[in-house]
């Protein structure tokens, strides 16, 4: 199957389309948002369920438990964010398309989105759930995994070079050309309960 190409991260808005500091209050009379910049607003615990986002840009935004029931998530950037407990799962999957850099992302879910070559930068992944996920190709770039849950995920190609605290199965999770260095390697196996080291 031909994987989709990772469209380049949105960097570039309208002056009329960067809002600063808004609250739920201000997303709630409008479904869909394209080319639009959020800087600084709190949308903890927020209903976004079906809006529509696109090519966009969350920065410095407090998302944490925000409900993404029927939300889509079309090419959209979250940078120095608060993500924590958010249910990625419940968005749309049509055209579902992320990137992370700086976010706090612990106990996040992914339940199988469909999401490969997905940067992850700088992030904080503590607990986030990546089961039956297709992160192929996707790069933790210094991101700490502690607690995070790979099962059934899609990861041949992804890069977990800088990342620490990962525990991954070889035997339920797709690993092919995935990119590991030796400090990485108690996290593949960790099950055998072998000692590596002196």
């Amino acid at each position: 199957m031909k994987r989709r190409s990772v469209s380049r991260k949105p960097d570039k808005f309208p002056a009329e389309n960067v809002f600063e500091r808004w609250t739920s209050e201000h997303l709630r009379p409008h479904s869909e948002f394209e080319q639009c910049h959020f800087i600084g607003g709190d949308f903890a615990s927020a209903t976004l369920g079906n809006k529509r986002f696109v090519d966009c840009l969350f920065e410095r935004c407090n998302l944490s438990l925000a409900s993404l029931a029927g939300t889509g998530l079309q090419n959209v950037a979250f940078q120095d964010c608060k993500l924590s407990g958010l249910q990625f799962t419940a968005c749309r999957d049509m055209l579902f398309e992320v990137h992370f850099d700086r976010c706090q992302l612990s106990y996040a879910s992914f339940y199988g989105k469909r999401m490969p070559g997905t940067h992850f930068g700088h992030c904080n992944l503590t607990d986030a759930d990546f089961t039956g996920a297709d992160l192929a190709n996707a790069d933790f770039q210094e991101c700490t995994l502690n607690g995070a849950v790979f099962h059934q995920t899609q990861l041949s190609g992804a890069d977990f070079r800088t990342a620490t605290g990962f525990i991954i199965d070889p035997d339920i999770n797709p690993l092919k050309k995935a990119r590991f260095v030796l400090e990485g390697l108690p996290g593949l196996v960790n099950k055998y309960g072998v000692i590596i080291g002196q």
